[in-house]
């Protein structure tokens, strides 16, 4: 039995009876997060901008004996959040947790870095945070929120605003009564389960209810190394 496919270590049914949306959901850390969530008991919901990989990982962990629903939103787009918040109530009748990934990274460095993409990464990472935040405030007002945010190695000064931002708003989120937390990998995510889970026990670890009383919190992961991919030897070539 991998680590990915283990159970968690809280126990098998510790999120039982809880649907919880994970944006993100079909790649990266929140391919891992869902899967940790569905095994510990949660009904998952897969919420991201390709039908065909959500599907394909909903089904995955319905085959893992989970229970998941894949839905399409752009949750940088407020009223496609709001959609989706819908659409899992006309389902479940419930939504008891969120896992937002507000982790988009740069891919050029921060001298070269245009005022679109400055915005754009502005646009997934925080004003997503904050307008999930309101939608849950006026609608679902005992909803928690967990953030994922740009993780702790990524090089550029436009990281450090972004990081400001979301501390900002998990640690004053009770003034509008919101349970609100944020983690922070050391790292991107590998794109393997067995590298990336403390951080997914992470997020298990805030949604269950022994913690529900937690809130403001800023926890910073570390995270295994990538073992680095050996060049052939010129021998080999």
């Amino acid at each position: 039995m991998t680590a990915a496919s283990s159970p968690s270590p809280l126990g098998p049914a510790v999120l039982a009876g809880q649907v919880i949306a994970v944006t993100g959901a079909d790649q990266g850390y929140g391919r891992t997060i869902s899967a940790v969530l569905a095994r510990a008991g949660a009904s998952v919901v897969l919420i991201g901008g390709n039908s065909e990989t959500l599907a394909a990982a909903a089904s995955g962990l319905e085959l893992a004996g989970g229970t998941a629903i894949p839905i399409k939103a752009d949750v940088g787009v407020p009223l496609d959040w709001l959609s989706a918040q819908n659409r899992i109530l006309e389902i479940f009748g419930a939504l008891h947790g969120i896992v937002h990934l507000a982790d988009k990274r740069a891919h050029t460095n921060f001298t070269m870095l245009s005022e679109n993409e400055w915005m754009e990464l502005f646009n997934c990472n925080v004003k997503s945070s904050v307008a999930i935040a309101q939608i849950v405030r006026r609608r679902l007002p005992g909803t928690w929120l967990t953030l994922v945010g740009p993780h702790l190695d990524e090089a550029g000064l436009q990281a450090h605003p972004q990081r400001g931002a979301l501390r900002g708003l998990v640690e004053h989120a009770h003034d509008e009564d919101l349970r609100v937390n944020l983690v922070l990998p050391s790292r991107a995510s590998s794109g393997d389960e067995a590298l990336d889970r403390p951080l997914a026990d992470a997020v298990l670890a805030l949604a269950t209810p022994a913690l529900r009383h937690l809130r403001g919190a800023v926890l910073e992961v570390p995270l295994p190394p990538v073992p680095k991919v050996r060049a052939p030897e010129a021998a080999l070539r």
